[in-house]
């Protein structure tokens, strides 16, 4: 172990490293919090100025993390929060957590990690840890971020250490949260691993060395990957049963049964969250280098992809049988979040569906108790919408109610007592009855 990295282990374990965190989202700010509850000096780096503010004011914009403890680590002034990156030069530790996109045609975007590593490359000293959390393709750790932080003239297992560790972050889980998931590390060299894996062993439950950057980036991908397909082969059985007249939570649930070969995955509107409607495409374009095709990851992507067009068919259908039209109908979704009982809107189906209904000319409005206004996302920048009131006058004079995100709060029985029409695309309702169609 050479010089600089035995000195960096040291702050690292005597809780003197200063740790750094760019990006300040639903992985950034968490990890922030991890660190400070462990009794690290954390810098947290956005280029949202907003952000920044509202941080410094000891303001939180992410529901599970509360505006009291900002404020309790900010008068301890052990947390501060900058978009001058100037200051990443203090920082021992840096871990990037900035989104990794697909662009229009599917395939990864890299700019936000590139910008970023070229920012740190510009503000690179000895002996400082790097580490990637952003989920990417194997290679990009030692491929991409590699030479341009050692266009520095610093070189990676000498002058400073590489590593990369996916985030495996869970919004809404109550069960398990940052420092209780076990934590993948792999580093470029035995040096980067070894410090990378101590500063994690800081904070996570239990950390899982790997032999490369490469195996940590893939395994990342596998686990959003398992998920997206199992949730394709659900979401394919579903409209099959359909057809067939069989309802497929039934059949799931006498499925679950079974103490061995089963595991559950249940069916819905289409996938959300920044990982598995994403992750598996960073994989398939990754795949053409080694003139691989990934069909039943690229099959599983576009079942999922067709959910949200699926939904609003059925809710056309189910209007047509009441002597309407999609056209001009009033339709209220309820839900805009990805899943239940978060704020979290990232590639929501929801969005999608909204979209389609407003293309197919319905006045569309929303209710979400977690999401009071829905605006500024990438792929939908026409969408401008706020949460309406959930009153039984509302729900009435509604053509469709489609229930998108099956939050805890909402009372389901009194939503059918009073809809004309509901839609359930999460199994929600779960009494029979003849204005519920299940998509």
């Amino acid at each position: 172990m050479n010089r600089l990295a035995q000195g960096l282990e040291k702050k690292i374990k005597d809780k003197r490293a200063r740790v750094g965190v760019i990006g300040l989202g639903y992985v950034g700010l968490p990890l922030v919090k991890a660190f400070l509850q462990a009794g690290f000096r954390v810098t947290g780096f956005d280029i949202d100025q907003k952000k920044i503010d509202w941080l410094m004011q000891g303001r939180s914009y992410i529901r599970h993390i509360s505006g009291a403890e900002l404020k309790h680590f900010l008068a301890r002034r052990t947390f501060s929060a900058t978009s001058d990156c100037g200051r990443l030069r203090n920082m021992d530790v840096v871990i990037i957590c900035v989104p990794t996109p697909l662009d229009s045609h599917r395939n990864p975007d890299l700019s936000f990690v590139l910008n970023t590593t070229r920012t740190i490359s510009r503000n690179l000293v000895k002996g400082q840890l790097i580490i990637l959390e952003s989920t990417t393709y194997p290679g990009t750790t030692d491929e991409e971020m590699k030479p341009i932080l050692e266009e520095s003239g610093l070189r990676a297992g000498k002058d400073f250490f590489l590593a990369f560790s996916p985030e495996r972050e869970d919004p809404g889980n109550k069960q398990f949260h940052t420092t209780t998931i076990p934590k993948v590390v792999g580093g470029l060299t035995r040096d980067c691993l070894r410090v990378a894996k101590a500063l994690y062993d800081q904070v996570v439950v239990r950390t899982v060395p790997v032999s490369s950057t490469r195996v940590a980036e893939s395994s990342k991908l596998l686990e959003n990957i398992f998920r997206a397909v199992n949730i394709a082969l659900v979401n394919e059985l579903k409209m099959i049963f359909e057809r067939m007249g069989i309802d497929i939570w039934e059949v799931i649930k006498a499925s679950s049964t079974k103490p061995f070969g089963f595991m559950p995955f249940s069916p819905g509107p289409g996938l959300g969250g920044h990982c598995i409607p994403i992750d598996p495409f960073y994989l398939t374009w990754k795949a053409r280098e080694v003139d691989f095709s990934t069909r039943l990851i690229e099959v599983a992507g576009e079942i999922n992809t067709v959910m949200p067009a699926y939904v609003v068919q059925k809710t056309a259908e189910a209007l047509n049988r009441a002597g309407k039209s999609l056209f001009r109908s009033r339709v209220l979704v309820l839900g805009v979040a990805y899943k239940k009982d978060i704020d979290d809107q990232r590639e929501s189906p929801s969005l999608k569906i909204i979209s389609i209904l407003q293309k197919a000319g319905a006045g569309v409005d929303y209710n979400d108790p977690f999401v009071p206004r829905s605006a500024g996302h990438r792929e939908y920048p026409g969408l401008e919408l706020k949460s309406v009131p959930l009153t039984a006058r509302r729900l009435k004079r509604s053509d469709a109610v489609i229930i998108a995100t099956d939050h805890s709060s909402y009372d389901y029985d009194w939503i059918v007592e009073h809809a004309p029409l509901v839609v359930d695309t999460r199994n929600a309702v779960k009494k029979r009855s003849r204005n519920v169609v299940k998509a």
